[in-house]
């Protein structure tokens, strides 16, 4: 029996996170993100964990974008991380809800000046002519804060994914792979969680 069984998901995703950064060779962070527009068509796309805890786990976007605005309209989004090199997965599923302006801002001062003026420079998921319209924005925002911090842009900030299931997936010989669902149990307090095996 693995001693999943008894483990618990936030310390779980801690040490797997961690194993990850030694053997991943980039982005070990990277995280798949779902999320489902008004019709029912959903989106993935990768984006980097910049934050966790037994919250939930925080990315950085846009606020205009595509992502965005589906968060927005429904509530609630998937995760999914998947490490190669340990062969292993762990899928997410729950709501989501914007950071606050404090935490969006201490992120924001931690990145890179170049970073920071992409985040102005860009209209992301919009339509872009050609790359050296995009350069051009880059390059006037760069002119517009030559010796000054880079104050963070309005449309730009985090979101909190608080997870309803955690699911850990290992990789077994023979496709006989080992699954554990955990679940929060909205009914008992505090942080409860149900949890058992699921077929491969």
């Amino acid at each position: 029996m693995s001693d999943i069984q008894n483990a618990d998901p936030f310390l779980l995703f801690d040490q797997w996170l961690n194993e990850a950064k030694q053997s991943e060779p980039n982005d070990h962070n990277a995280m798949a993100l779902t999320t489902v527009a008004s019709n029912g068509q959903p989106s993935t796309r990768m984006v980097l964990l910049k934050g966790h805890s037994e919250d939930g786990f925080i990315f950085y976007t846009n606020l205009e974008s595509r992502k965005a605005g589906e968060i927005y309209s429904t509530g609630k989004v998937a995760l999914l991380f998947h490490w190669k090199s340990l062969r292993r997965q762990i899928r997410i599923e729950g709501t989501i809800s914007p950071v606050d302006d404090t935490t969006a801002d201490a992120y924001f001062a931690s990145r890179s000046r170049n970073s920071q003026l992409g985040a102005w420079a860009s209209d992301q998921s919009r339509p872009l002519a050609d790359r050296e319209t995009f350069e051009e924005r880059f390059n006037s925002f760069e002119k517009k804060y030559p010796d000054k911090a880079v104050p963070r842009p309005p449309h730009w900030s985090g979101f909190l994914v608080n997870p309803q299931k955690i699911e850990f997936w290992m990789d077994r010989e023979f496709r006989l792979h080992e699954r554990w669902l955990f679940e929060r149990d909205d009914k008992c307090q505090g942080d409860t969680w149900s949890r058992g095996m699921l077929y491969p």
